[in-house]
């Protein structure tokens, strides 16, 4: 299958990708696991949730520029009408896609396996009366239905919650013809309700919350006649935006931002495809919205709510085989980390290995009366965090703690604010960076008097001390006790506690500072040495390529002959292979299962290689707005290892892989002829860990 929302005109450099169609290209990618018939079925309806919540994400942040710059007419810039109109026919298209499998193949295929969402004309008699006493009982008591007049306005609505426009005909109690009411959803409902079994006839059998509500609306306007109704749910613009020069304290003004973040600027208007075009046209008003931003969809507003289903069927056949990971093979459970580390470094490539290996190492820290001191960064950490807890314990045991929380993590900020006010409560020390810049570098450092001396001990990661994400996303952790690599650490804390200036930094290449002006560095380099005849190579794994000095770079050492491989999982707005300009660079994507995370930067000049590993994507907001690390992997076998298993392994990729043709659209790799096809992920789960048997 092909993915074509590519568009070159939107960037400063025409020749150039649009960033955000590329996004949408990658949701298309994420859509195919769940077109995918070799996909377990529940499977397949998760990846179809997942797309939605991205595109709930994607206009959250990525919107509002684009249809400001409609609303007031613009007509040039990265950000205009055109652009506009290019990113609203692209979504469109999307979401008409993702009904059309919603209905056309997951639900028939669900209803052949007994598994059915029933409307309200297809349940039978006794199935009416449970719904009906459901609905008496649980949801009613909590509907208020706002008849609309001067006294009662149009009542805000919150972000991406449901709810109902009703039109009705007849007079109020007052003999008034107001003829719109509005009818909010609570969001403590369950979205899906399971029939009892006696109901069922042997099936799993559901109703959704939107058709309870929407059998009995009639009972909720005594003496109205419901005319006409739909569902609803807008999508508003959340980036929280604080001006931290103005602010005395950070953490109060995003705590004060949280609260209006539901009641941002209005992007998106979604409805039931048999919304009247009276009703549509009232609540475009309503939200100052143009036509294009509205959405009528066949079928729940909100699919991302489905993921209920998957839980609530319980059906694993229809899940994939749970995949167990091994505790770290460079780690011995029986022996202390701390002596490890003094002979070797540790790499933990999770999650085929466990994060166990990570929570192990900060667990002996906690333990270990010798550590004196843990520092550690917190972007997302999740709401029940065990790493958090133990740090909780360090400080009840006298250690040292000083944590850098990053309070702006996006839609993570109301977490980190409670673990932030947690800790300081036990006398950890807490700070929340730099200001004006997000906290995105991940490490942890320990301590540990030995003898007379103290030694440092690392923990890099290119993801995040987040236990239930590191079951899903693919990371490399890094535990070293290097000395050079540990000073600086201890440096970077430093700095981001006093903000005094950084020294010298040998190892590491810190955002804002050193890393931008390195990798470029690095490439122009390369593409000087190849220009003079020599061997080059560049294979450079991230999520996201998007930043245009660092595209600019790659591309003029492509032409000077360096060969380039990229391996994007999602926006990438360099185009690969496009004859007379980027013949040596090719691009792929790699969707799989598990979320593609780890940050791997290879360079090769001659017989000459080094590998950096990053929290970084090369973005320009990791580049110039955020505090990153990229690090070196000095010892050549776990150099090996990272290059076998995060590049080489995918470059050879024939289940996953897609990849860019000169015309800036997606092909998925179809298998050689003759050849059994290779998945990168598959392999790696099935070297490190066992998939249990059902």
């Amino acid at each position: 299958m092909w993915t074509s929302f590519q568009d070159r005109a939107s960037l400063a450099d025409p020749r150039l990708l649009d960033r955000d169609l590329s996004l949408l290209a990658f949701n298309e990618r994420v859509l195919d696991w769940a077109v995918r018939e070799d996909v377990p079925l529940l499977e397949r309806l998760r990846f179809l949730c997942i797309v939605s919540s991205n595109l709930d994400e994607f206009f959250e942040v990525r919107a509002e520029p684009h249809l400001s710059a409609a609303q007031a007419k613009d007509s040039k810039g990265q950000y205009s009408v055109a652009s506009f109109e290019r990113l609203a026919l692209a979504l469109h298209k999307l979401v008409e896609r993702q009904y059309t499998l919603y209905n056309e193949q997951l639900m028939p295929a669900f209803e052949a396996l007994g598994i059915h969402i029933l409307s309200h004309g297809e349940r039978n008699a006794a199935q009416r009366a449970w719904v009906q006493q459901y609905f008496e009982k649980e949801v009613r008591p909590l509907l208020i239905p706002v008849g609309l007049d001067p006294s009662h306005p149009f009542p805000q609505v919150a972000n991406k919650s449901l709810n109902f426009i009703v039109r009705l005909k007849g007079k109020d109690a007052f003999g008034r013809e107001n003829d719109i009411a509005i009818v909010k959803v609570p969001r403590v409902l369950p979205r899906l309700i399971r029939l009892p079994d006696k109901l069922a006839g042997g099936k799993a059998l559901f109703v959704s919350l939107s058709s309870v509500i929407r059998a009995h609306l009639a009972e909720l306007f005594s003496g109205r006649e419901v005319w006409q109704f739909s569902q609803f749910r807008v999508t508003r613009h959340s980036d929280l935006a604080v001006d931290e020069d103005d602010v005395q304290n950070l953490r109060m003004a995003l705590r004060q931002g949280l609260e209006h973040r539901h009641y941002g600027q209005a992007v998106r208007l979604e409805v039931s495809a048999g919304c009247s075009e009276y009703l549509s046209e009232f609540l475009l008003k309503q939200f100052g919205l143009p036509a294009r931003s509205l959405y009528r969809v066949h079928g729940p507003v909100n699919l991302v709510r489905l993921t209920q289903l998957i839980d609530l069927v319980n059906r694993p056949d229809l899940c994939f085989v749970p995949y167990v990971p091994n505790f770290p093979v460079q780690m011995h459970p029986g022996r202390s980390v701390f002596e490890q580390l003094q002979e070797r470094d540790i790499l933990i490539h999770q999650p085929y290995e466990s994060f166990d290996g990570v929570l192990s190492f900060l667990r002996q820290a906690v333990h270990d009366p010798k550590v004196l001191a843990i520092k550690q960064t917190i972007y997302r950490t999740g709401a029940d965090s065990e790493l958090m807890e133990l740090l909780r314990e360090a400080v009840r045991r006298g250690k040292e703690v000083t944590v850098v929380v990053e309070l702006k993590a996006r839609f993570d900020e109301e977490a980190n604010i409670n673990w932030a006010e947690m800790l300081e409560s036990i006398g950890a020390q807490v700070v929340y960076g730099v200001v004006g810049l997000k906290t995105h570098a991940k490490m942890m450092l320990i301590t540990r008097r030995e003898g007379k001396s103290l030694k440092r001990y690392g923990h890099l990661s290119t993801g995040n001390y987040n236990p239930r994400t590191a079951k899903l996303y693919t990371d490399i952790s890094h535990l070293t006790a290097d000395a050079g690599i540990t000073a600086e650490m201890d440096q970077v804390f430093v700095h981001l506690a006093s903000q005094s200036k950084l020294p010298r930094m040998r190892h590491l290449w810190m955002a804002p500072f050193h890393l931008h002006r390195n990798l470029i560095a690095k490439i122009d380099a390369l593409g000087r040495a190849a220009e003079a005849g020599k061997d080059t190579r560049i294979v450079a794994k991230m999520n996201s390529l998007t930043d245009e000095a660092l595209v600019r770079s790659l591309i003029a050492a492509g032409q000077q002959g360096v060969k380039i491989d990229l391996i994007v999982r999602g926006a990438c707005v360099l185009p690969a292979q496009v004859p007379g300009y980027t013949d040596n660079i090719r691009v792929r994507s790699v969707i799989g299962r598990l979320l593609e995370h780890s940050r791997v930067f290879y360079f090769r000049l001659e017989e000459t290689d080094e590998l950096y590993l990053s929290s970084a994507d090369w973005m320009n907001r990791n580049m110039v707005r955020r505090v990153e690390l990229a690090w070196p992997v000095t010892d050549a076998g776990l150099r090996q290892r990272l290059v076998d298993e995060c590049l080489v392994a995918y470059l050879h990729d024939g289940i996953d892989a897609w990849d860019m043709g000169a015309d800036g659209a997606y092909a998925h790799v179809a298998p050689k002829e003759h050849q059994v096809a290779h998945g990168a992920q598959r392999a790696l789960m099935e070297r490190y860990g066992r998939f249990e048997k059902r």
